[in-house]
């Protein structure tokens, strides 16, 4: 409320008295602005929102007070409330249920950076790094533009791993607790969900994700609806079952703390740089392009030249028949055309083209069968591989149908 006073000071020019409460804090902010002209609009930004309503304040009152009782009906208002604690702005705000309901004119959502404006980002810093380098910054950052800016841009992304993970002080190695902690109440239940989606990395069902945490109802819709809001989870439709949706962990950030940080200890400040050979690193790099790639669908459907066609994504899956003579099979993304087309999507991530070998290809042609034979589909299903360097030629390079690369994927 201290703060509050002196901001209204510097702009009114008059001495504030002391406030007791947020009732009178607005209303000297109600004040004030009875002075300024009404031919034009005043723009009132309150930063941080969830931070000034501490415990047993008024603030939220206070501030339906404001808006029902003078605010509201002026046209030359307009309130920006701005706040990182999802959790907060969408109890408090997005789905208030008091004086504050149905007041929100429009919702201003924050994504993270695509790989384009990622890109952007990095060439504004001069930086050296090619799209090889920047894909593999988008793995640990996500386009986070907080994470990025902590970068190093004229080090390589292994120097830049090791600064921002494995040397002492390194500044996101405890960002895990933090992030969680600042951005939602009753945090545990959100790490929970957060941990589990993390050990099944296909995705769980909400009934599947109600069975594990033990817990349902609103409060669960509550906590998956904020952890998608903040870009923790993403959902999918699974194919063939319309109505089912699929629950799965996409934040590369925590995505990389689980595999690398959370029960390791490391002396060497420089793990990532002398173990770039590691299996666990090359693993993670293909699950979390996988992910990238899933983000970046509407730049896959533009290089594929159907951007003009309606198109569903889906991911899909079945478990093997009870006497397994038929065995079980995944496909991380599909899509579905309205001309009835069916692109099975293959992403892999190599430091060069990829090579399909005749084993390779069985176990694609193995897979879409069991696609076409569990799913009934009538549809033209075809592969479509989605890598960084393309596909390498050779006599098992016909069973690709159309190819998406890195450079695709960079498009804005």
């Amino acid at each position: 409320m201290n703060y509050f006073a002196k901001a209204i000071k510097k702009y009114s020019g008059r001495k504030q008295d002391v406030y007791t409460n947020w009732y009178d804090a607005f209303d000297a902010l109600e004040d004030y602005l009875e002075t300024l002209p009404t031919d034009r609009k005043k723009v009132l930004f309150i930063d941080e929102m969830p931070w000034i309503d501490t415990q047993r304040s008024t603030f939220v009152s206070a501030l339906e007070n404001f808006w029902n009782g003078w605010a509201n009906r002026r046209y030359d208002i307009v309130l920006i409330a701005s706040g990182s604690a999802t959790s907060w702005m969408a109890d408090n705000l997005i789905d208030n249920q008091g004086g504050l309901h149905n007041r929100i004119t429009r919702q201003l959502y924050l994504e993270p950076f695509s790989l384009s404006e990622t890109e952007e980002y990095f060439k504004s810093l001069d930086s050296p790094l090619t799209r090889y380098d920047i894909l593999q910054c988008y793995m640990f950052t996500g386009g986070i533009p907080f994470y990025l800016s902590l970068m190093n841009p004229q080090m390589s992304v292994a120097q830049n791993i090791d600064m921002l993970f494995f040397q002492k002080n390194a500044p996101l190695r405890t960002e895990y607790d933090e992030l969680y902690g600042a951005l939602f109440s009753h945090v545990e239940s959100y790490t929970k969900i957060i941990e589990l989606l993390y050990n099944h990395k296909y995705g769980l069902t909400k009934r599947e994700i109600a069975k594990a945490t033990k817990l349902n109802g609103k409060f669960l819709n509550t906590v998956l609806n904020n952890l998608e809001r903040c870009d923790f989870i993403d959902k999918y439709e699974l194919f063939g079952k319309k109505s089912t949706l699929v629950y799965r962990l996409i934040d590369f950030y925590t995505l990389f703390y689980f595999k690398f940080i959370s029960d390791r200890h490391y002396k060497d400040t420089e793990w990532w740089s002398h173990n770039l050979e590691d299996s666990g690193i090359r693993s993670w790099m293909g699950l979390t392009f996988e992910l990238i790639c899933m983000r970046h669908h509407k730049q896959i459907k533009k290089a594929l030249g159907i951007s003009g066609i309606g198109t569903k994504i889906f991911t899909w899956k079945c478990l093997p028949d009870a006497d397994n003579a038929m065995p079980g099979a995944q496909i991380d993304m599909l899509i579905e055309r309205s001309d009835r087309v069916i692109h099975l999507c293959e992403m892999k991530f190599s430091e060069q083209e990829y090579p399909i070998t005749n084993e390779y290809e069985m176990k694609l042609r193995k897979r879409m069968g069991i696609f076409k034979e569990r799913t009934g589909t009538k549809e033209a299903v075809v592969h479509t591989f989605v890598t960084t360097f393309g596909v390498g030629e050779g006599k098992h390079h016909s069973i690709v149908h159309s190819e998406v690369t890195m450079d695709d994927l960079f498009n804005s």
